[in-house]
């Protein structure tokens, strides 16, 4: 029987949880682990109840440990690990394209290739104590996959130092760097990620989709074609009628009723 290493489930606010549950391979991001995952995300990407997701971490201590370094000296042919290295950018790219926000809920150290994980959500909640970094190096392993996730949120030279000396940093640091959004404490760290989950999924999912898929097609676009492309997109949104009724609900002091469409 094959045990499950990704929980998935959903709540009544339209949010999907995600959680790591490999603890014996401090949630390695292997490709049973990675094939299960993308997975999820596909099932919340497929099911219109679902309006934000969250990524957690069974584990008390570590959200993940990162790749399977067994796997990398392991002695598969060559031409087998490389068909098997598409599931980091796949899953990467499956976030940026999700359309529905994701959270990372880093309740214990991310490291490695889970920080490019990490790195790839939206949003990024961090418990005190936690420990962000890519420490491979200091095994022989270049972060070759995630120094493109690492380039584009960190300044190069932090970068460089992350990647090159491979120490790993503290939450409280990785916030001053704006690589998380905020760091609780232990005892508030499981509700701060619910009411932030929450909050995100009684937006208007129409016009969150939109606003991800915008800002994921135009990060990397010079500034003029960037500009273009996202009033093109703000045309768009108001044919909606969502855009509609969030004005009128702020107008009449209520709660929207969101129509996604």
């Amino acid at each position: 029987m094959t045990t499950s290493r990704v929980g998935y489930e959903t709540d009544d606010h339209g949010v999907a949880w995600l959680t790591l549950d490999h603890p014996d391979s401090r949630n390695a991001l292997g490709d049973a682990m990675l094939d299960e995952l993308l997975a999820r995300f596909e099932a919340a990407r497929a099911d219109d109840a679902v309006r934000a997701v969250v990524v957690g971490s069974s584990h008390e201590r570590v959200f993940s440990a990162g790749g399977d370094l067994k796997a990398f000296a392991g002695e598969m042919p060559t031409i087998e690990k490389y068909a098997g290295l598409e599931r980091f950018p796949r899953l990467f790219l499956t976030i940026a394209e999700l359309g529905k926000p994701v959270i990372c809920a880093a309740g214990g150290d991310v490291l490695a290739g889970a920080f490019g994980l990490a790195l790839a959500c939206d949003l990024v909640i961090a418990r005190e104590g936690v420990r962000f970094g890519c420490p491979e190096i200091n095994i022989g392993v270049f972060p070759f996959m995630i120094s493109a996730l690492i380039y584009r949120n960190v300044d190069r030279m932090k970068a460089n130092e992350l990647m090159m000396l491979g120490d790993l940093i503290s939450a409280t640091e990785a916030h001053r760097l704006n690589i998380v959004n905020t760091v609780v404490p232990a005892e508030e760290f499981d509700t701060t990620v619910r009411e932030w989950a929450h909050r995100i999924a009684a937006k208007s999912p129409l016009l969150m989709r939109m606003g991800k898929n915008a800002l994921a097609a135009s990060r990397d676009m010079p500034l003029r074609e960037a500009l273009d492309a996202l009033r093109s997109q703000l045309a768009l949104a108001f044919t909606t009628e969502d855009i509609n009724e969030g004005v009128a609900a702020f107008r009449e002091k209520r709660d929207p009723v969101w129509r996604m469409r």
